[in-house]
């Protein structure tokens, strides 16, 4: 995994979020792909989402830097567009129920089924909403569908130990700190090290 500009492989190398909210309450999926509780709900990226998407990248730079690169340009939400198609790679924006905003974009990376059933995830926030637990409720609205609709048992967040806010994030959601990774991915001209966090899905078998 490298330190590409729209890489959003750099699994859970996210942005600063602000405290965390209550449990928010259990989804239904709908078969329109979209997902409700009271605030937030998420659906897959669409490419008519790349003006709001570069918007949102654009005035949370200050946020993002030096945790994350996200797409800048309109080539750059391409590259990101086509990778979310492939089965491999899951792309989701986090809205607002009540004005459909896009508020953050948390993504399922490196998916790879069988006995493994494992993926990366990856995240970054909208610096005009941060603090107010959006990606909270969006991370667990991710994590129930990695587990109840993608079939995964395990999505692990690679996050850098001074990266305390995405720590906090991660933690509120019931990750679990699984140990470090010395020198783990190339960033900002430097390989960083990064903490293995990981949400296991509890059923026994494969399905």
């Amino acid at each position: 995994m490298g330190d590409h500009p729209d890489d959003t492989r750099l699994s859970g190398i996210g942005v600063g979020f602000g405290p965390a909210n209550p449990t928010p309450a259990p989804t239904s999926v709908a078969s329109t792909g979209r997902h409700e509780n009271p605030r937030t709900y998420f659906r897959r990226i669409r490419a008519s989402d790349r003006k709001a998407l570069l918007a949102l990248t654009r005035a949370s730079r200050e946020l993002h830097y030096p945790w994350i690169s996200p797409p800048l340009t309109s080539h750059m939400f391409k590259v990101y567009y086509r990778r979310t198609q492939r089965d491999d790679h899951e792309g989701f924006v986090i809205c607002l129920s009540d004005s459909d905003e896009i508020v953050g974009v948390i993504n399922v990376n490196n998916v790879v089924k069988g006995g493994f059933r494992s993926a990366s995830i990856g995240y970054y926030a909208s610096q005009a909403h941060a603090g107010r637990g959006y990606m909270r409720e969006g991370l667990m609205h991710v994590k129930r569908h990695s587990f109840q609709e993608l079939g995964l048992h395990r999505i692990e967040a690679n996050i850098q130990p001074a990266n305390a806010a995405s720590i906090r994030l991660v933690r509120s959601c019931g990750f679990q700190r699984e140990g470090l990774s010395p020198q783990f991915l190339y960033i900002n001209g430097a390989w960083r090290d990064h903490e293995r966090w990981a949400a296991v899905d509890p059923r026994p078998g494969l399905t």
